[in-house]
């Protein structure tokens, strides 16, 4: 199996780039994975991401586009529960880029 180097440690990856072993995550491996994905980390950027280890915490599973933004809009409202705005912070489709960055299994659904 790929591994990433990442402060001295091997952490194992997916075929995908998604981290296998979901204890290895830690915020600073979540900024160093955003950055491989060429996203600057902001506030609103960081509100998915434990929106989705939250997410993944109570249901086991990373939810694919369209019940993330339903489940968003639910929580934050329509401004931020829509894919227009999810699209703006992850424009590698926020459902996958997002989750690999919140060290969680690529969602169902995606391709």
């Amino acid at each position: 199996m790929p591994t990433m180097d990442f402060q001295g440690k091997q952490i194992e990856i997916d075929e995908d780039g998604y981290i296998v072993n979901l204890d290895d995550w830690t915020k600073e491996l979540a900024d160093h994975i955003a950055k491989i994905e060429g996203i600057d980390m902001t506030e609103s950027h960081w509100e998915v991401v434990n929106f989705l280890r939250d997410y993944y915490q109570k249901y086991q599973i990373a939810p694919m586009i369209k019940i993330l933004v339903k489940e968003i809009g639910k929580v934050m409202g329509p401004e931020k529960g829509n894919t227009k705005y999810l699209y703006e912070l992850y424009p590698g489709g926020p459902a996958k880029q997002a989750c690999k960055i919140a060290g969680l299994p690529k969602p169902t659904g995606c391709v």
